[in-house]
């Protein structure tokens, strides 16, 4: 994998900043005067069709979480650790209202759930773990190695705009994602049946990333069903996401492994390096899938 540029930094964005980043436009909050409900606006250019990313929700969920925790004591919490977000209905682009209660203060961590609404109903739920990530620790354990058969991001493409069946992707104008093409098979008509994609993602705008990013990066990717055959629509239900690290600047290599398609549902791993080759992020997640009567196609 590349080197990356520098070090790893201990540092987040102010909740309320908005930097010279597409990201961090996209995902900023204004929160009144009580430090819990907070003002934000869903963007059109993070979707999916016309269908906001749910890691790009999450992340702006977690934006308003580490906020209203700074208005509690002053709790230094910047990080989210965890993450177990429930999309209950697609928001639509455009204003949106984001309430934080506070579920527990603590020295190390802090609970918080956020809830984003319009037109009075939840749309997206969320409770996070926020605490602060040593950028210097090191694992005891890792077990999670990068594939070894990953094709080098210089000889990977950038993913095009336009995905599967014509589907609009203007998230790809702000995320330069490119795809390892021994998994690509699945864009004509070739899926290998393994059930897996992946590919390095990087900010379109040269933004590093960081550990509220990462919780877009565990659901950037096209579903690892795409893989087995299916197209089409795959919902979310429910994500769990863990951010271990902060991570390196330079590209994330991302895998997304589908391990149980059963009464058209998917349950699918996610796993997040950095360029130095350390895993940053782990994600589970439920999501509805339509295979019909189809069936993968053969392993190779």
């Amino acid at each position: 994998m590349p080197e990356p540029d520098a070090a790893p930094t201990d540092t987040a964005p102010a909740p309320d900043a908005v930097p010279d980043s597409a990201f961090d436009r996209a995902t900023a909050v204004r929160t009144r005067p009580d430090g819990f409900v907070h003002d934000a606006d869903v963007d059109p250019e993070w979707t999916i069709g016309s269908h906001p990313n749910g890691g790009y929700l999450l992340a702006m969920l977690a934006r308003a979480a580490v906020a209203s925790a700074a208005a509690v004591e002053g709790l230094a919490h910047p990080h989210p650790l965890t993450a177990s977000a429930h999309y209950l209905s697609a928001p639509v682009a455009g204003p949106a209202e984001i309430r934080a209660e506070v579920l527990r203060r603590g020295k190390r961590m802090s609970q918080v759930r956020s809830r984003l609404l319009q037109d009075g109903a939840a749309r997206v739920e969320a409770v996070f773990t926020l605490g602060r990530l040593d950028p210097n620790a090191e694992p005891w354990w890792d077990d999670v190695p990068v594939p070894a058969d990953t094709t080098p991001e210089a000889r990977c493409s950038r993913s095009m705009s336009t995905g599967p069946g014509g589907i609009d992707l203007p998230i790809m104008s702000h995320v330069d994602m490119r795809l390892d093409p021994a998994v690509t098979g699945f864009a004509v008509g070739e899926p290998r049946g393994r059930g897996e994609v992946r590919g390095f993602v990087r900010f379109a705008d040269g933004r590093p990333p960081d550990p509220l990013s990462l919780l877009l990066a565990v659901d950037i990717l096209p579903p690892a069903t795409f893989d087995l055959g299916t197209t089409g629509w795959v919902p979310t239900f429910e994500l769990t996401a863990y951010v271990r690290r902060v991570p390196a600047p330079g590209p994330l290599l991302v895998r997304h492994r589908a391990r149980l398609v059963e009464s058209d549902i998917v349950d699918e791993a996610c796993d997040v390096w950095d360029s130095r080759g350390r895993v940053v992020a782990q994600a589970t997640q439920l999501a509805g899938v339509r295979v019909g009567d189809s069936r993968p196609a053969p392993r190779q």
